[in-house]
């Protein structure tokens, strides 16, 4: 395979993961006559530079008319945990910090976002995830970590 066709082969990867979750399942959290019930979601997706890893993330979702609509705005309590689900292996060198997830939670200026951090030093992958907004982010948040077998170090730009 050339270098072109890698190249594109990795940022088309990229763009697929950032762009979306594979939903596992939901449940509902309250009953709405109108439209669908508020829920929480349980989502699915893999880091898109480390083979190997998936990340779970667990949100609200508004429903009712609004959020049938589109135009409610999410809550901002999410979790997340990432685990190793297959032999790793880097696709690329790792910046220190990289946005790894992102998606809409209101329609305007409100983001879920999932952040992976290398911790060098014990050779670990932690993952943040936080809701941020144009003007007034959330401090609720949620953190895990994939620990990395010593013999396969992060290769870091």
């Amino acid at each position: 395979m050339n270098t072109w066709c890698r190249l594109i082969l990795t940022l088309w990867m990229l763009f697929a993961s950032l762009c979306r979750a594979e939903t596992i399942g939901d449940v509902d959290t309250a009953f709405k006559l109108i439209g669908p019930n508020h829920k929480i979601v349980v989502e699915v997706f893999d880091d898109p530079r480390v083979q190997g890893v998936a990340c779970y993330l667990s949100r609200a979702k508004t429903g009712g008319v609004s959020g049938a609509l589109g135009l409610a705005e999410d809550k901002s309590e999410a979790s997340v945990a990432c685990r190793q689900v297959g032999d790793l292996k880097f696709l690329s060198a790792l910046p220190k910090e990289e946005e790894v997830f992102t998606e809409k939670s209101s329609i305007l200026f409100k983001h879920l976002r999932v952040v992976r951090m290398v911790d060098a030093r014990r050779n670990a992958l932690v993952y943040l995830v936080y809701s941020d907004r144009l003007v007034d982010g959330s401090p609720k948040n949620s953190i895990t970590a994939v620990p990395v077998a010593a013999g396969n170090r992060i290769p870091l730009r």
